[in-house]
């Protein structure tokens, strides 16, 4: 089975419930591929989570152009979230590549909100997905709930493990 599919299965006997504080729900592709996501409800049409992450053994200290091969085949394939990504730094020392909203949500001038990737290959190689806010009164930046709807986050999932670079 596929990682989304194994995902569905996992959340199928948690709709309709909520979570305080957050359950992580894992599943593995029997290589050593790993997907967590940090749960705050699911419901029959999606998700809303914390944190989605996607660990990948077989990058860890891979080299800062692998992961940014990995970045520009995310940011061309996940179009369908609220914000296009790209990459905005690249750290050669971490390694890491942090990618961001192009465009953050401004409907709230105050409180933009955007995503948050960031790839690294310390330990072993990871993807992490994040939706923040920022306050601008306050200056200060806030966790905010990533709301998916069961397809996109399947999507997701597909375009992370078809985007993996070789190690």
């Amino acid at each position: 089975m596929s990682l989304s599919l194994d995902l569905a299965t996992a959340l199928q006997p948690l709709v309709g419930q909520v979570f305080v504080p957050p359950q992580t729900v894992s599943v593995s592709d029997g290589s050593g591929v790993s997907l967590a996501i940090d749960l705050l409800s699911v419901e029959k049409l999606g998700v809303s989570c914390e944190e989605l992450r996607l660990d990948v053994p077989a990058l860890g200290g891979a080299a800062v152009d692998v992961l940014k091969t990995w970045a520009a085949g995310l940011c061309g394939r996940i179009t369908y979230l609220l914000e296009t990504l790209e990459p905005l730094e690249y750290d050669a020392q971490g390694p890491q590549v942090l990618i961001r909203s192009k465009s953050p949500d401004a409907t709230q001038p105050a409180r933009p909100q955007y995503y948050e990737v960031l790839l690294t290959s310390l330990g072993q190689g990871r993807f992490a997905l994040r939706r923040y806010e920022y306050d601008r009164a306050a200056g200060t930046r806030l966790l905010t709930p990533l709301d998916l709807t069961n397809q996109q986050l399947a999507k997701l999932v597909n375009d992370l493990v078809v985007t993996l670079p070789a190690p």
